[in-house]
């Protein structure tokens, strides 16, 4: 995969994360937590948008209490873990697609 698409990738999986963490209030979660849980990811989002390594280095880290939350939820919460699996499963392929630009554009640059 080349950068280019790693990065467009990683940006539209950013944007399905954020949707799914909106998505928790189906559940039950407060609308003002879902928000809450949803601007951090505010964070690195310009420099995902300009394809910085270094933000998607530790973009890579920021993605890991959200995997924790799911993992968490998909185990305890039993009326959430459709959305918990959801969840989950693009947190994990957001995380993947920030370490395959970080790849593929070492590739390019040396």
């Amino acid at each position: 995969m080349n950068a280019e698409r790693a990065r467009l990738a990683t940006l539209w999986l950013w944007g399905a994360v954020t949707l799914s963490l909106l998505s928790w209030y189906a559940v039950g979660y407060p609308w003002l937590i879902c928000v809450l849980a949803a601007l951090p990811l505010l964070a690195p989002l310009p420099g995902l948008v300009h394809g910085r390594r270094h933000t998607y280095a530790w973009a890579t880290l920021f993605a890991a209490p959200y995997l924790i939350f799911t993992i968490t939820e998909l185990l305890a919460n039993h009326d959430a873990r459709w959305v918990a699996s959801l969840s989950l499963m693009l947190i994990f392929a957001w995380f993947c697609a920030m370490v395959l630009y970080l790849r593929a554009s070492r590739a390019q640059r040396g």
